[in-house]
């Protein structure tokens, strides 16, 4: 799954997962950033399923985009 990430106007970083919607984190820095994202794409994926709900196919963990 890709990361995309960038840094805002105010200083703050935000990381998002877009093949699944609703994964977007912000942090205080790149790195974390990037690690509550995960965090939170594994949550995500976690309750889908457990849910019986699909999930996207995941072939190389993570990516960071630069």
């Amino acid at each position: 799954m890709k990361i995309e990430i960038e840094q805002e106007e105010d200083g703050r970083w935000i990381a998002e997962v877009k093949e699944l919607p609703g994964a977007i984190a912000y942090g205080n820095t790149r790195d974390e950033a990037i690690r509550f994202v995960q965090a939170l794409t594994l949550r995500v994926i976690a309750d889908r399923l457990e849910q019986g709900e699909s999930t996207p196919i995941i072939v190389g963990m993570f990516q960071v985009a630069a």
